[in-house]
């Protein structure tokens, strides 16, 4: 009885609080997930308080809540608009993966920790957070914008880059062959392949299976259906992210609509639960000896990820400010990195606490560069014309007001001509 007072204490204390810091957040403008991870330092292991009760529910809570992320996410588009974003978003896959897997591999050669560290590091800085994007995506009200499916194709890319990724690195750190690889590997893209296989060709069937005018029942079918798969996707070496975004995939019309309703509320609950275990299972102390080169990667890879938001959006004919403000969209990195450094550990320890800093600080400045990238550049431009003079002024033309969270098309046409 004591624990379970003990459990509930703690839960209520947590929740409070949370709502507390959302609050405040909007109140100042600002995402809160910083926020969210500060407070679990606070009161993690090392911090000022630290929770013990609630650690493990808190841990399956984080699990559910990147799951229902991603199936949220999934849910807003249907299965042609997956596969038509990536075809066209292949070049920016792979120029995301060049220009941000490289500081990371880079690195860790230049630490000393052999080509496994290095393949390990290289995926802690390549992929970005697809939960903390979808939050912030759903903050700042851009769910609507012409950037928006552009991020999205990059996110699934490398979710799905995962698939190839994992099982081996998996291999690599358990020296196992090219034969038990390649299995692992041939495992995880079959199971990738039938899910996309099922949503496309049968997703109507599988709209109208899950469909219930009973908003309970739609609920627990919807929510139990998207657990197993991720389950069964993780056990199958392929992310419960990419398994919860599949089930999104599949279920369209009012399905979809009414899932999304339903299931906003719970994820935005579990989500935030997300955040505060990324911080509470960061040790404070363990980051200061770490947070010069981890920071000096940080930076590195900001710049990196901007320009391949840059990029990806330009081939997609949006106009400046969206190319900007997809640049700082994707700069958050978050749960795929943890999991990687978690995986690497054992054979290289320093990747640990580096990754958690890295991370850490990523996670933190990617909202902030997401909501103020673009409003930057504009008043830089705005600056740079002033002293240019007449001519500068013509050149860059007119300077922008900053724009609200989520703008009309026409505007992002009108940014789109007037852009060289």
């Amino acid at each position: 009885m004591h624990d379970t007072t003990a459990l509930l204490v703690e839960l209520g204390s947590v929740i409070l609080g949370l709502g507390i810091i959302g609050r405040f957040a909007g109140r100042v403008g600002l995402s809160p997930i910083p926020l969210y991870l500060l407070a679990g330092l606070a009161f993690g292991e090392g911090g000022l308080l630290p929770l013990g009760a609630s650690e493990e529910f808190t841990a399956v809570g984080a699990e559910i809540g990147v799951i229902l992320l991603l199936l949220l996410l999934g849910l807003e588009y249907s299965a042609s608009e997956l596969v038509t974003s990536l075809k066209t978003q292949y070049p920016s896959g792979a120029v995301d993966f060049v220009l941000n897997a490289t500081p990371g591999a880079v690195a860790a050669l230049l630490l000393g920790w052999g080509p496994v560290g290095a393949v390990a590091l290289a995926g802690v800085t390549w992929i970005s957070s697809s939960g903390v994007i979808a939050k912030v995506l759903a903050d700042l009200g851009r769910l609507g914008n012409r950037e928006t499916p552009v991020i999205l194709g990059v996110l699934v890319i490398e979710d799905l880059s995962m698939a190839v990724y994992l099982p081996l690195l998996t291999a690599m750190l358990a020296g196992v062959g090219f034969a038990g690889g390649s299995i692992a590997l041939l495992v995880a893209l079959g199971t990738v392949g039938f899910v996309l296989y099922l949503a496309l060709r049968h997703g109507r069937l599988i709209s109208r299976a899950v469909s219930s005018d009973n908003p309970e029942m739609l609920l627990l079918v919807v929510l139990g259906l998207t657990v197993l798969v991720a389950g069964v996707a993780q056990q199958l070496q392929v992310s419960a992210a990419v398994g919860a975004f599949l089930v999104g995939i599949a279920l369209s019309g009012e399905v979809a609509e009414g899932a999304r309703k339903l299931l906003t509320p719970l994820r935005d609950l579990f989500a935030a639960v997300f955040f505060v275990f990324f911080g509470l299972s960061t040790n404070p102390a363990e980051i200061p000896p770490v947070l010069l080169p981890a920071a000096l990667l940080a930076v590195v890879t900001v710049f990196t990820k901007i320009a391949t938001g840059w990029y990806a959006a330009r081939r997609a004919g949006i106009g400046s400010r969206g190319r900007w403000r997809a640049g700082g969209t994707l700069v958050a990195r978050g749960e795929f990195s943890i999991v990687i450094a978690g995986l690497a550990v054992a054979t290289e320890p320093r990747i640990g606490p580096i990754a958690t800093a890295y991370v850490l600080i990523l996670v933190i400045v990617g909202p902030l560069t997401a909501r103020w990238t673009q409003p930057a550049v504009e008043q830089i431009r705005k600056w740079r014309g002033k002293d240019d003079g007449p001519a500068g002024k013509a050149g860059t033309g007119p300077a922008a007001p900053v724009p609200a969270p989520k703008e009309e098309p026409e505007p992002e046409l009108a940014a789109s001509a007037d852009t060289p």
